[in-house]
């Protein structure tokens, strides 16, 4: 229901009002003076200020929403910032020793891009029908939940568990570490000290943290400029590369598929190293509430941002064969260092700092879309309902944000955050097959919905396949104790579903706790509005 601005009177700015007067009302889901709060294309009268409005009387609307500030560059920024992070820059090798040969590695990496571009376009598919925040967690809920009303929402809430506990934290401080290590490593000959590397690590998960609690805006910009860094960064080597194929430094490149690799099962795995290189082409959906004009942003975004990524990642493999040839690029710790010594020469000092702001933009970026997660996951009931709340001015889901920079900062802390992915690995590709399953789902349970953008069904199909594939493709290659541990970790969720969402339990003194935290953080309770999807 949208009315026009005139039709409210504002009252006097909330900065003008002392934080317990504003807050009393709100603790009980309304705004200060009694009032409820009321929200306009997701914020509070659609006012940037602050300011609070009283409403019409017969439209009693209690909770905030975020703002939909992700335009298409910014989605598109966000896509491909998230995707390319630092490995395209250090050791991007794991495709080509699986392969044995530039051709057919180049073959792989193309084919990586197609299989990232099939998933990503049913995600696209999924999220103009369904088109909440959330990604995995709202397909699997939306397609398995009607079954039934204990067991269906188990697939959805068991991504959460594992995802906002492990994956979603373990990532950003991974980025984080990364950072951490090509800004220190320039300073100590025999590398840094481990305790500097994760001072300067957590020191960037707060900075990142601090920007994406700020203001949504702020963040997407930092994630534009620092995409357009890596971008400029991959276009120096692109442009090096051909420059360098001019002169005819092409006699790696020329050897072509000698040398292949005849085994189907480690052609396989050398795709299973290549689609990680990919990860991230579903970040934006965890985000599609905040964009403009999803029904026709999303697709679009996906469509330009994909295809850009592997078009960077053939051309930057291809400069460095130039110069390189595959037993050094093998042997190389930082293949992009070696190809800025042998082309830039004194200029090579570019290459570290684009490597440093180009693990900074993925970190802002793993921070954006980590913290919808729990958010949503929340708001739908599975999660403790404060990660649900709104910061009431900024309009940014602070304790969601909070908690997950806390979770990221106690892995940086713990030790061998590599080790804990690396065990987890398969799952996330456990949850990719899951959704499209889900799509499959809904083509039967939704046959008569509104699709705005449909995909052929043999794209779904494809990605589900490949997912099964890399589930068990690790735990066959290289059997391990971890990977059971990590799948009694995923089931182990099932011990807080029980209690605390079929059966509605809650800790003790959960409502002070909530009270106190929207006191501190100056929040309110959000909730999904259908009627804004179109703005």
């Amino acid at each position: 229901m949208k009315k026009s601005m005139e039709e409210y009177a504002k009252v006097p700015s909330s900065d003008d009002m002392p934080p317990h007067q504003n807050m009393e009302s709100e603790i009980n889901g309304g705004a200060a003076n009694g009032g409820k709060l009321y929200h306009r294309n997701g914020s509070l009268n659609n006012n940037p200020e602050g300011k609070l409005a009283v409403p019409d009387k017969n439209e009693d609307l209690d909770h905030v929403n975020l703002q939909k500030r992700v335009g298409l560059l910014s989605a598109v920024c966000l896509i491909v910032g998230t995707m390319i992070g630092s490995g395209i820059f250090i050791s991007p090798k794991g495709v080509l020793a699986g392969t044995g040969s530039v051709g057919l590695s180049l073959l792989v990496w193309v084919g990586c891009g197609f299989i990232s571009l099939f998933g990503a376009l049913s995600y696209a598919e999924l999220g103009t029908l369904i088109t909440k925040s959330g990604a995995e967690y709202v397909y699997l809920k939306e397609a398995f939940g009607p079954f039934h009303k204990t067991l269906g929402p188990i697939p959805a809430f068991l991504f959460a568990w594992t995802s906002v506990l492990i994956l979603k934290p373990a990532l950003f401080g991974v980025v984080a570490m990364s950072f951490a290590l090509y800004t220190t490593e320039p300073f100590f000959e025999c590398g840094p000290p481990d305790v500097l590397v994760k001072v300067v690590s957590i020191l960037c998960l707060l900075f990142v943290s601090a920007i994406n609690c700020y203001s949504v805006k702020v963040a997407t910009n930092v994630q534009n400029f620092f995409t357009a860094a890596k971008l400029i960064a991959i276009a120096v080597i692109t442009i090096g590369g051909f420059f360098n194929m001019g002169k005819g430094e092409i006699e790696e490149i020329s050897t072509g598929f000698e040398g292949s690799i005849q085994s189907p099962s480690i052609i396989a795995l050398a795709f299973y190293d290549g689609l990680w290189a990919y990860d991230g082409w579903n970040n934006l959906n965890y985000i599609t509430e905040e964009i403009r004009n999803p029904r026709r942003n999303l697709p679009l975004a996906i469509m330009i941002g994909i295809p850009l990524v592997t078009i960077c990642y053939l051309f930057t493999n291809l400069s460095y064969l130039t110069v390189m040839t595959r037993a050094e690029l093998l042997r190389s710790t930082a293949v992009a260092a070696t190809w800025g010594d042998r082309v830039l020469g004194v200029a090579a000092v570019f290459i570290p700092i684009s490597v440093a702001l180009s693990t900074f933009g993925a970190a802002n970026g793993s921070c954006f879309t980590g913290g919808r997660l729990s958010f949503v996951a929340a708001r739908e009931g599975h999660l403790p309902k404060v990660l649900s709340y709104v910061h009431l001015k900024k309009f940014t889901p602070l304790p969601s944000l909070l908690v997950s920079t806390c979770l990221a900062v106690l892995m940086v802390l713990m030790g061998d955050i590599f080790a804990l992915i690396d065990f987890f690995s398969f799952t996330a590709w456990m949850f990719y097959g899951s959704t499209m399953a889900a799509l499959l789902v809904l083509r039967y349970t939704m046959k008569d919905a509104e699709r705005p953008y449909k995909v052929p069904i043999i794209l779904p199909i494809t990605v589900l396949l490949v997912s099964i594939y890399l589930v068990i493709a690790p735990i066959i290659n290289d059997p391990r104790v971890e990977f059971l541990y990590a799948f009694i970790f995923i089931m182990s969720g099932l011990f807080v579903y029980v209690p605390f969402v079929v059966m509605k339990k809650s800790l003790p003194y959960t409502d002070t706790v909530t009270k106190f935290i929207q006191l501190i953080l100056w929040c309110a309770p959000s909730k999904y509005d259908s009627e804004l999807v179109g703005d």
